[in-house]
């Protein structure tokens, strides 16, 4: 029982905070890192389909293996009522990093998962409605690696021709999408690579 109340507690805190990136960096000249740790739940929100009729279920929980600690997206992705998502968001600022986010060419994840394709949405400052973001894809296998997703390889949904500008990226969405199937993705460390 102290457990689940503990996992619940995390869930609520999750639900109602914000991250914002630069807090919590590991930087060096090439990197912008952001690996999970204790406290990051405080940072994610979880968000699904639900909060426009959708269906799909899901959770996060903040886990551990030995030291790292990594977010773990669970639930079963249903496309019924025009839904189909589970994710975690964070907002993001890169204002009081050291290079404000200039010449950022993209996205590194250390994942794990079910062999199934995921994606990352990105929102930026001329994001316009919740549906006006930058997306791309990856296969999560069993095995934890690390994937680079270049910024030139997102596309925007609503335009096809607009470019991201990393400079104005404000949120961050790991989202299991599209489809009926069933997620279990894990992320130990975000980059942001020069």
């Amino acid at each position: 029982m102290f457990i689940q109340s503990k996992l619940k507690h995390l869930l609520v805190l999750m639900s109602f905070s914000i991250l914002s990136f630069s807090t919590n960096a590991i930087a060096n000249d090439e990197v912008l890192s952001y690996p999970f740790n204790a406290d990051s739940g405080r940072y994610w929100q979880y968000v699904s389909d639900r909060v426009m009729g959708g269906v799909s279920d899901g959770k996060v929980n903040i886990e551990q293996d030995g030291e790292m600690y990594y977010a773990r997206l669970t639930g079963n992705v249903s496309t019924a009522n025009n839904g189909g998502f589970i994710q975690l968001r964070a907002s993001v600022s890169f204002a009081n990093s050291e290079k404000d986010g200039k010449n950022l060419k993209g996205v590194r994840l250390n994942v794990r998962g079910n062999s199934e394709t995921y994606y990352i949405h990105i929102r930026t400052n001329e994001s316009w409605s919740p549906s006006d973001y930058y997306a791309t894809t990856f296969k999560a296998d069993e095995n934890w690696q690390m994937i680079d997703l270049p910024f030139n390889k997102f596309e925007r949904r609503w335009s096809k021709n607009s470019t991201l500008d990393p400079k104005k990226i404000r949120s961050f969405g790991i989202v299991a999408y599209g489809k009926n199937y069933l997620s279990d993705l894990s992320v130990s460390t975000i980059e942001f690579y020069y």
